[in-house]
């Protein structure tokens, strides 16, 4: 009787209001801690680095609690300023926590320089994905009088003819000279005809 009497008491009731009121305090502040140390709620939208140098790069990350990995420079695009981030990942506009590392790309200094392959007497169709996949661009394209149709005759290089092995700096633009596929020799028998010498007639007085 003296324990049920006790569990229905004030001072058991008294004592589970302080026991659920001390219970909820713990769970708040932990929750508090929780939300404190993983930043929850708490995130950094990614700026634009496009263009920018690496210093200038490392100046506006810090500004926003970020950090920045340079993980290697990329073959030379002429839209963008010499050394100068190119690519940048997570992308602009994303939402990261507070010291999330961007990773960046830097443009080179300049192009570099390809060699020019043996293309001669390769088609049209072959030599310009050739040229695009070493980073060259086409350029003017010039017919001449040649049996073989688009079939390539001469690679230029502002004016002046290339020859495999030669070196261009990527980007360049080559110009081809392609047959017209029309024939380019003179009839056998015009040209005897037109060259023939006539018979000379002898001297009556002879």
């Amino acid at each position: 009787m003296r324990i049920h009497k006790y569990f229905t008491s004030k001072v058991f009731l008294i004592q589970i209001l302080i026991a659920f009121a001390i219970i909820a305090v713990l769970a708040y502040l932990f929750m508090h801690w929780l939300t404190f140390t993983t930043d929850h709620g708490h995130e950094i939208e990614v700026p634009n680095l496009a263009k920018l140098t690496e210093e200038q790069v490392e100046e506006k990350l810090d500004e926003l609690d970020l950090d920045y990995v340079l993980l290697d420079s990329v073959d030379y695009r002429s839209q963008f300023p010499k050394y100068s981030v190119v690519e940048q990942d997570p992308l602009p506009g994303t939402k990261v926590k507070v010291g999330r590392k961007i990773y960046i790309k830097i443009n080179s200094s300049g192009f570099s320089s390809v060699k020019i392959p043996d293309l001669i007497e390769k088609t049209y169709r072959e030599a310009v994905p050739t040229l695009k996949a070493l980073g060259l661009e086409e350029g003017t394209i010039t017919y001449i009088p040649n049996l073989g149709k688009d079939m390539v005759l001469e690679l230029r290089y502002k004016g002046r003819n290339l020859k495999a092995g030669d070196r261009v700096l990527k980007a360049s633009k080559i110009d081809l000279v392609l047959g017209d596929g029309k024939a380019s020799y003179v009839d056998e028998s015009e040209a005897t005809d037109s060259t023939a010498v006539p018979n000379e007639t002898p001297n009556d007085e002879q």
